[in-house]
Order: structure tokens, then sequence, then C-alpha cells
């Protein structure tokens, strides 16, 4: 009997690569001062690249985490359990640094090599996300000294120490959020939870919280009302002298996106937390938190948008169709190069961006002021973008990208979160220009970086125009709130592109973003641009 079964004309697992050898990664770490970083890179990109490695991903996804509310004997003891997989994957993130680790770190470009590796591991998006909160945790709890001597060494240290101890006993910390509520979401000053002042300091917690993802970190940044209004505390999960802390888990959320990381709501129940800064400015001590957070949303993004390009031109690499390979098909290589000038775009300013962070944190307030605008904009910009992109990335797999064995179908459901998180695009949106009016400096530092690469062509140069001109009147600046950081974002990426990328890529960019020569979907780029020359900057090494 002929059998019916021989497989042929199937692609191989794209494994063996290593994640980190991007060229456009790569540029920008030397560019941004952290080329010193790019062995450990290197070493990271391999094993991200690695079957084991992909291997911890998928099982930490197909496997999610459970909510144990009660031991077997009816004790509560709200503990989440996960998968061996999952305490791989963090493991290796802190053990490389992704964490807190820059903080304590003096070299120039520490902040930048975090972010490159933020991107280069890009094997479960779940994972990142207490990753990122640890992160960004150190600026905020900076705001109490005292509170920052004690735990910031444990959250920068580069030991995974998972558990639920006192935290001060153990060797490593990860740090979480806990800031929405049901009835407010990004309207934090609409909390409703309450924290009354102790006469050893501390203060008692009682409210529920709508949105607090890996419940099982050590420490938490939240919101509470005072009798000066919405504060800032930090809460332990565990008390010191080993108590449990009075933080009730009620469920965890059944999401769109990964699976892997543990999203829960949470009830207060008495619980002890600490203040971080001045009672009653608990929404500005936070801001500090919810930067760093999106510059990693950012970072995500661009991952995301990168690792789903890569698969999708290893794809066309090794599939024939009509005769030919995928990727010597003429619309299958307009696409794959649309794709690569989107995702080239955002690592660019996202890179950028990392390098503006370092050199703000060390004091340079130029950067810091084209920090705060060019993260706004480009977090509202590129988020948004990054599903549209990975999602015809999944169609150049055909029916197997809308498979969940082939991962660029997880890659998809994770993209519209980091959007969502840290504001969606209306509060991205309208942050922007709230930072524009009340710090002008802010649009100056904007400009003057877009200034540089003016004169270079002739379509940036209109676009650049038509912004400007944007600021001529304020009427209806709300309603305008989206054109106008769509047009700052899109200056920002012509900018980096201009000054940083091969003519190729530039010059599609500005023909097709800036200069309109583009249609309503990916694969619509000018014939008259280096297609090839675009295209070998998107296969995987």
């Amino acid at each position: 009997m002929t059998s019916t079964h021989e497989v042929f004309n199937q692609v191989p697992p794209l494994v063996g690569h290593n994640t980190a050898a991007d060229p456009v990664l790569r540029e920008g770490v030397e560019r941004e001062g952290a080329a010193w970083a790019l062995p450990e890179l290197d070493e990271l990109g391999r094993l991200a690249g690695s079957a084991e490695a992909q291997e911890w991903g998928r099982l930490a996804e197909r496997v999610p985490p459970r909510l144990h509310t009660h031991d077997r004997y009816g004790h509560r003891v709200d503990e989440v359990e996960y998968v061996p997989a999952y305490h791989q994957l963090m493991q290796t993130a802190v053990e490389h640094g992704l964490h807190a680790a820059p903080w304590a770190d003096e070299r120039p470009g520490a902040h930048v090599a975090r972010a490159a590796k933020f991107y280069t591991w890009n094997v479960d998006a779940g994972h990142g996300c207490p990753i990122s909160m640890t992160y960004a945790v150190v600026p905020a709890l900076r705001a109490n000294p005292d509170l920052a001597k004690r735990f910031e060494p444990l959250l920068t240290n580069r030991e995974y120490d998972f558990g639920l101890r006192d935290p001060e006993t153990k060797r490593g910390l990860i740090a979480g959020m806990s800031m929405t509520e049901k009835q407010g979401g990004s309207d934090v000053r609409a909390n409703t939870t309450t924290a009354t002042p102790q006469t050893d300091g501390t203060y008692v917690l009682r409210g529920h919280k709508w949105f607090t993802s890996a419940p099982m970190s050590d420490l938490f940044l939240t919101l509470a009302q005072t009798e000066a209004g919405v504060s800032c505390f930090l809460v332990p999960r565990v008390l010191p002298g080993g108590e449990r802390n009075a933080m009730r888990f009620m469920r965890l959320k059944d999401k769109l996106g990964n699976r892997s990381n543990a999203s829960s709501e949470i009830e207060y129940d008495a619980a002890t937390g600490w203040l971080v800064g001045e009672e009653g400015r608990g929404v500005r001590t936070i801001v500090e938190m919810v930067n760093m957070t999106r510059l990693d949303c950012v970072i995500g993004s661009s991952a995301g948008m990168r690792t789903a390009l890569t698969m999708a031109a290893h794809h066309a690499s090794h599939r024939s169709a009509f005769g030919k390979l995928l990727i010597d098909q003429p619309a299958m290589r307009n696409v794959l190069a649309d794709l690569q000038v989107e995702s080239e775009a955002a690592t660019t300013a996202m890179l950028r961006l990392a390098g503006a962070n370092d050199r703000a944190i060390r004091g340079d307030e130029g950067e810091a002021a084209l920090r705060r605008i060019a993260l706004a904009v480009t977090k509202y910009y590129v988020c948004k973008r990054a599903p549209f992109m990975v999602n015809e990335a999944l169609e150049c797999l055909g029916g197997n990208g809308y498979i969940e064995d082939f991962d660029v179908a997880r890659i998809y459901r994770e993209m519209p979160l980091l959007s969502i998180w840290e504001g969606s695009g209306n509060v991205a949106a309208l942050d922007a220009l709230r930072a524009l009016a009340k710090e002008p400096h802010t649009l100056d530092a904007f400009l003057a970086e877009a200034e540089l690469a003016a004169g270079a062509d002739a379509r940036y140069d209109a676009a650049l125009d038509r912004l400007k001109k944007e600021f001529t009147s304020f009427d209806d600046l709300e309603l305008r709130a989206r054109r106008i950081v769509e047009q700052l974002a899109l200056v920002f990426q012509g900018s980096q592109l201009l000054r940083h990328a091969p003519a190729a890529v530039a010059d599609a960019f500005c023909s097709s973003r800036l200069g309109r020569d583009w249609g309503g979907a990916f694969g619509t780029l000018s014939p008259r641009g280096d297609l090839d020359a675009i295209l070998e900057r998107a296969l995987p090494a």
C-alpha cells in the first residue's frame, strides 16, 4: 500500500541560531555605548536560539500556572504553582541581568546592554513581566532611602531565589506592582483601597486590585488612599520574621496573550505596607516605575516583531510554491522587505531610547527631556504597529502560522498586551501631549534630535515641516492627539534611520511611511527600492 503520509516541503525547525546576530541590534548596541556587552549578548542569543531554551518557552506556555488558595488541610496559602520550565526561564533572565542588575552597574551603557538582552531573550514573553517590573521598581523605591538600602541589593543581585520567605533572608528578590482597580483602570486616582497609618510606621491596607501580575513576587508597589490622597506603598508577600502578609488571591485571569505568567485579582485583607515617597504623591512616585516599564513595552514589541519576522523569513527560505522558494517570489520579497523596514524602524528607535535612558539616569538633562517625549510617542506607535506586523508575518506561514505548534501564533497573541500595558492608546497619546504642555523643553529636545537628520531626504524634511505646523494651533488638541503622536513617532523613527540605517532601508521608510508611496497593507513598497539589500538584514544568522 502506498503511504499517504510522506512529509516533504516542510520547513525545518528554527533552532541553532543566534538571536543576537541581528545587525540592527548589534549596530545600535555599539552606537549607544554598550559594545562591551556583545560577548554576553552572543552567549544569551545562542541560548535563546537553542532547542533547549525554546522547549522551556513551549512548556511554560503549554502548562499554565495554577492557583492554590488553600492547602489540603484547609489552611489559607494563596500560592501559584509554576512548571519547572518557567523557573528555568526566570533563572536565566536573572543570571544574565535582565532584571534590576543595571542599577548596580556603573559602566556607561549598562541600561543599553540590559535592553539588548531583554530583546534577545525572546523565548517566552510571560516571564518577562516580573523581570521588567523588578527592573522598574528600583527608581521608585529610591523615594524611600531606608527601603532602598534594605532591598535594592537583593533586587539587583543575579540570583533567582523562588519561594515565600522573609525577603531579607533571600539571595535575590523579584518585584511587581499592583495599581489598577475594577472601577478605575488607568484612572488610578479612582482607587478605593485604603491605607491606615500604624504606630510602628507601617500602614494597614484594605482593598481589591483588578490586575496584579506575577503574584508570587517578593515585593509589590501599590497605590492606596490616605487622608492626604493617593499614596504609594511597598507591600511584601512575606513579613519580616516569616509571617505571610494578608494578600488574598481571588482568581487568575484568563488572558488573551501569554499563559506562562500568572495575572491575578487580589484583596488586601489588612495587609502591611511601607510608605514610599510622600503621602498624597503616590502617582508621581510610581510614575518612576511606569516609565521604565513603558520602555520595556517598546523593547518587548520590537523583540516580538523581529522574532516573527525571523520566523517568516526562515519559512520563506525553505518552503517552495509554484516551482520556486517563497523567498524568491517577488510578492513575498516585497512583504518580507516591508516587514524588515517596520522592524528595523522599531528596533533602531528602541535602542536610541535605551541610550537616552542610560544617559538620563546618569544625570544628562537633555537626554532626560528627549526620553520623556520620545518614549511616550514611541510606546504609543510601536506597540500599536506590532500586532499588525506580526499578523502579516504569521500569514507568511499560511495555515501553519495559525497553529499553536508554530510559535508565531504565540507571539501574535501577546502583541496586543503591550499597547494596553502602562496606558492604552488614548492614555499614551494624551500623556505625550501633556508632557509637551507642561514641559515645553521636551519638544525642544525632540526637535533638536529631529533636526540632526534634516536635509538628508526631502520626504523627511516635508514630514518634519508638517509636524511643526501641528503646534501652531492648540485648538482641538485632544481631538488631534493620535494624529500628532503618530507624526512624532514617525519623524523620530525616520531621523534615526536616516542617520544610522543602510540607505536602502532609510529610503524605503521615507518613501512609504513619510512620503506615503505605500498601500494599506504590508508588501506594498515601491518596486524602485533596493529590496535585496533590505532582505539581507531580515534573514536569521
